[in-house]
């Protein structure tokens, strides 16, 4: 018997496991995937001649093993390790309603690949669905986060400046990475264009300047290499492996099993509560159960309700905490892939040194700072200004011998790039159920992702794309590549909603301690749990909720309420 389990060990896992274990809980983290090793699992090492094939999955291998995870820009030779094979995780969409759902199933789960781009929600975040009437209200405001914000910013280490916008809430950063010549002639021409506009550094989770904290935990400052998502063997990056997880080992508190595949949470009727979980071994396929005092879910928001609506039974046949029909629900991922690119006619003659892992981002502006729009809600930008270098120049264009070689040795024009990150709404139709005839190779109904932008969403991406171009016009840019419409749902990876917080228990899953309505001792603190997306990567708020839910848990299970 445990005293708490956590499902998944990664961004809002790791964050759980640890606040629990430090609280004293005797605590088992149960990850579906395999064991990885921090530092010795990862390919930061590998120099181009290592990898092959310029680091290029062969089409062939793409086309059969992973036609959804090579969308994702992060995905390479060097990578793919990290990703599911599609071939062997299969889910369905409704014809002409596709859906990239991406996944890595291995201990320390995508915080290991993820973009590290922190931003907190602000106050008109958590007041929007109030105020405009979508979704479930949520049952906290700023105020009740933000010591959690400052708690999980500290921890990971959030390098970002202060910049006093109420849309995007400051907070304890480490110092920002600086923006290079180019892109500070971007900020003063957009700024001065735009009055109501600011571009700032993108506050990244990468330690600009570790503090001895981070060193105690064996993390060392960024190297600047850009080489993230192949894991970075300095911990210079957070993520579970290198922060959240050793800092729970630490405490002598921490139970990791790996390849143990969550079927479902056992429900006591007699108690109402949950008292542990089934889970299969993804190699032997064995069933077993484990028994706690109470649950954590934290395995992302699709898979959350997957297990959620398959823990069903007699005292729960719609599924375990559905008692409001919401689990599956809501489903949202952000407006993605709406890229503007341009070359700058007259840029600085200047370069710069290193790889930053961060760029500039444009806060959100509509319906904030200018005025009322025909959608609700906004979006923000994420881009950088870069230098064609001699890489670029020697493969862009065709030649060989001296004229090749003479090229490789100028710098090229200064490319700028702004990528529009936009709010969807949530809606009830955008939903998660279990298909009702197919079962994975484990015998698990796989999940039927049914999931479309609208007409607040389509409106909103026209606007991005408008702004970008003028944006990049008025910083002296000639426009050189636009996307017409957004990506398909899903390929922003923040997908989110399915088990929403709120006040009414008819209309949302979590109270606000992100504890079930309808089991006092299970608690949920992954993305489902996102009452709405604001347009802000959302990570950062998944792991401040489940540092907050943990302290409140503790607090209940001693208080004898759980």
């Amino acid at each position: 018997m445990f005293d708490a389990i956590v499902i998944g060990s990664g961004m809002s896992g790791g964050i759980a496991a640890k606040e629990l274990c430090e609280r004293g809980l005797k605590t088992l983290v149960l990850e579906r995937g395999r064991k990885l090793e921090h530092g010795a699992s990862y390919t930061d090492w590998m120099q181009p001649w290592d990898i092959g094939n310029a680091n290029l999955v062969p089409e062939e291998e793409l086309e059969r093993d992973y036609p959804i995870q090579g969308k994702c820009y992060a995905m390479s030779a060097a990578t793919k390790q990290y990703w599911v094979k599609d071939s062997e995780h299969p889910y369905s969409t409704p014809e002409g309603k596709p859906f990239s759902w991406i996944r890595g199933y291995h201990l320390g789960g995508r915080s290991i690949m993820w973009g590290r781009q922190s931003y907190r929600l602000s106050e008109m975040d958590f007041a929007a669905n109030a105020k405009d009437g979508h979704g479930s209200d949520w049952p906290i405001r700023y105020s009740d986060i933000a010591p959690w914000y400052d708690h999980i910013e500290k921890f990971i280490g959030v390098a970002g400046s202060n910049e006093g916008l109420a849309q995007l809430p400051d907070g304890q950063f480490l110092p920002e990475f600086a923006l290079n010549d180019a892109e500070l002639e971007f900020k003063k021409a957009v700024e001065g264009k735009f009055p109501g506009r600011k571009v700032i550094s993108g506050r990244v989770a990468n330690l600009s300047q570790a503090q001895p904290h981070h060193e105690e935990l064996g993390r060392t400052s960024c190297q600047n290499r850009s080489i993230c998502e192949r894991g970075c063997s300095y911990g210079a990056y957070f993520s579970s492996l290198s922060a959240s997880l050793p800092a729970a080992e630490k405490t002598g508190n921490l139970t990791i099993v790996t390849d143990a595949i969550v079927h479902s949470i056992i429900h006591d009727p007699k108690t109402g509560r949950v008292s542990g979980v089934r889970v299969i071994d993804s190699n032997t396929r064995q069933g077993r159960t484990y028994e706690a005092k109470m649950v954590f879910g934290c395995a992302s928001a699709i898979a959350t309700a997957q297990i959620l609506l398959n823990s069903k039974s007699e005292a729960n046949p719609r599924g375990l905490a559905n008692s409001s029909d919401q689990v599956g629900r809501n489903l949202m991922d952000h407006l993605y892939g709406l890229t503007t690119a341009g070359l700058m006619a007259r840029g600085p003659s200047t370069t710069y040194h290193g790889r930053r892992p961060t760029g500039l981002y444009i806060p959100r502006y509509r319906n904030v700072t200018e005025g009322e729009q025909d959608f609700v809600r906004g979006f923000g930008y994420q881009g950088g200004v870069s230098r064609m270098g001699w890489r670029t120049m020697a493969l862009a264009f065709p030649g060989i011998g001296a004229k090749l070689k003479e090229r490789t040795r100028r710098l090229g024009p200064w490319v700028m790039y702004i990528a529009g990150f936009g709010e969807m709404l949530p809606h009830p139709d955008n939903r998660v159920t279990l298909h009702p005839t197919r079962t994975d190779k484990w015998g698990i109904p796989i999940v039927h992702i049914d999931c479309e932008l609208r007409e607040n969403e389509r409106k909103m991406a026209k606007q991005i794309q408008a702004d970008a171009s003028a944006m990049i016009k008025a910083a002296g840019g000639n426009v050189v590549a636009t996307m017409d419409e957004p990506g398909a749902p899903g390929l922003g990876i923040h997908e989110m909603g399915t088990a929403c917080m709120g006040k009414d228990p008819k209309m949302s899953v979590l109270n606000r301690y992100n504890q079930a309505h309808d089991v006092p001792n299970l608690f949920i603190t992954d993305g489902s749990a996102m009452a709405s997306s604001g347009c802000q990567n959302p990570s950062l708020t998944y792991m401040a909720l489940s540092a907050r839910a943990a302290d409140h848990a503790v607090q209940f299970l001693k208080e004898g309420k759980l």
